[in-house]
C-alpha cells in the first residue's frame, strides 16, 4: 500500500509503497476512505508524542470500509461501513466497564500507538469495542471530520461542558475543533463567543453561529472583553487551541461557578502553565479535560446529525492527496487551514 511515513521527527516525511497490514487476532483492517490531517498529527511528526516510534505512518480521523477481520472478531464483518474514536479502550480495565475507553490506561491510538490512516489501509485493534457503525447516508469525508475534532467537541460541550441552552459559552480558537464546539454549542440554544487572532476564522465562527466574535491579537484584555459581551462571565468555556494565553483566558472570562473545559493539547514546555487558582477557589471555577469520546456515545452525535441538527460537512475546508498531505502536515503550525483538511485521494 501506499502509506506517508516518518522516519525522523521534525524532519518532511516520505509517501512510500510498504507492505499492506493484516488484521490483530482482536482487530481489522479498513480500507481508508478518508482521513483528516489533524494538529494532533503534527504535534506527533515533531516529537511531541512518547508514544510514537519510528519509522510511523500518522493519521487518526478516519472513516472507511473493513476489508479483513481478526479471528477474535464477531460483531464485524467485511464491507461494513466504520469509523473509530481515536482514543480506543482495552475493554477490560476499570475504567473500560466504568464506561470511560477515552482515559484507558492501556489505550490504542491509531496514527501515534500504532501506524495510522495516512495509508491506504490500517489495522485497528479491540475492534469488537471500539468501532462505530456508519449511517449508509453518511459520506466517508464527513465522517472523518468526526473522529478526533468534532467528536473530541462534542463530548467536551456536552458531557464535560454540561452545556444547557440560555448559557453563555466562550470558544478559545477557531479551528477544526473550536468551530465544531460553536456549532455543537449553538444546537444546543447556547450564545457564544468566539475569539481568535485570525479575522478569515472569526469570519466562519460567525457564519456557523458565534453570536459575539473576539480578535485577541487586537483586544488587550480578552477576558475582560468576554466578561463585558456576557454579563459578567459565561457559563462554561472551552480552550479549543492548547496554549497557556488561552487557557488562562478561558478560566479568567467564566462567571462564578462556571465551567473551564481543556480541550486543546498543552505539550512539550507548555504543559504545566500557571493557572489563577485564586480566582479558581474565590469563584468556585470547575475546571475539566476533555480526552477523546468513547464509541458508545457515537450515537448521540450521529443522531443530532442525521436529523440536521449538527451539520459537520459545512466544516469541511480543503480535500487533498495522500501526497498532498505531507505539505499540510508540515506546515500546520503555521494555522493556515480554514476548516477542517481531509484526504480523500490514495492512488
Amino acid at each position: 500500500m501506499k502509506a506517508v511515513m516518518i522516519h525522523t521527527f521534525n524532519v518532511r516525511p516520505e509517501l512510500l509503497t510498504v507492505a499492506d497490514p493484516v488484521p490483530p487476532d482482536d482487530g481489522v483492517v479498513v480500507q481508508v476512505g478518508a482521513t483528516g490531517v489533524c494538529r494532533s498529527d503534527w504535534h506527533g511528526w515533531v516529537g511531541h508524542d512518547p508514544d510514537i516510534t519510528l519509522p510511523h505512518v500518522p493519521g487518526h480521523e478516519l472513516a472507511g470500509t473493513v476489508v479483513a477481520t481478526g479471528r477474535h472478531i464477531r460483531r464485524w464483518k467485511v464491507g461494513d461501513r466504520v469509523t473509530v474514536p481515536f482514543v480506543s479502550g482495552c475493554g477490560r480495565c476499570h475504567e473500560c466497564q466504568a464506561g470511560h475507553p477515552q482515559v484507558c490506561d492501556r489505550q490504542f491510538q491509531p496514527g501515534f500507538t500504532h501506524w495510522g490512516s495516512f495509508a491506504e489501509y490500517v489495522a485497528l485493534h479491540q475492534a469488537e469495542q471500539n468501532l462505530v457503525a456508519l449511517p449508509d447516508d453518511l459520506d466517508f469525508v464527513t465522517a472523518a471530520s468526526l473522529g478526533c475534532r468534532f467528536a473530541t467537541s462534542f463530548r467536551a460541550v456536552v458531557h464535560q461542558g454540561r452545556v444547557r441552552a440560555g448559557e453563555w459559552v466562550a470558544v478559545h480558537g477557531c479551528g477544526g475543533v473550536g468551530l465544531s464546539a460553536i456549532m455543537i454549542a449553538k444546537a444546543l440554544g447556547a450564545g457564544v463567543v468566539a475569539v481568535d487572532i485570525d479575522v478569515e476564522k472569526l469570519d466562519l465562527a460567525r457564519q456557523l453561529g458565534a453570536d459575539v466574535v473576539i480578535n485577541s491579537r487586537v483586544t488587550p484584555d480578552v477576558a475582560g472583553a468576554v466578561r463585558d459581551a456576557t454579563d459578567g462571565g459565561v457559563h462554561v468555556s472551552l480552550d479549543a487551541l492548547g496554549h497557556p494565553e488561552t487557557c488562562v483566558n478561558s478560566i479568567e472570562n467564566l462567571r462564578t461557578r462556571g465551567r473551564h473545559v481543556q480541550v486543546g493539547l498543552l505539550l512539550a514546555d507548555q504543559r504545566r502553565p500557571a493557572l489563577p487558582m485564586d480566582r479558581v477557589i474565590a469563584r468556585e471555577l470547575e475546571l475539566y479535560g476533555s480526552h477523546g469520546m468513547p464509541a458508545h456515545a457515537y450515537p448521540e452525535m450521529l443522531a443530532m446529525i442525521r436529523r440536521g441538527a449538527l451539520q459537520p460537512d459545512r466544516l469541511l475546508g480543503q480535500r487533498v492527496s495522500l501526497e498532498q498531505s505531507i505539505d499540510v502536515l508540515v506546515n500546520m503550525d503555521r494555522f493556515l487551514e480554514r476548516g477542517v483538511t481531509v484526504i480523500d485521494r490514495f492512488a
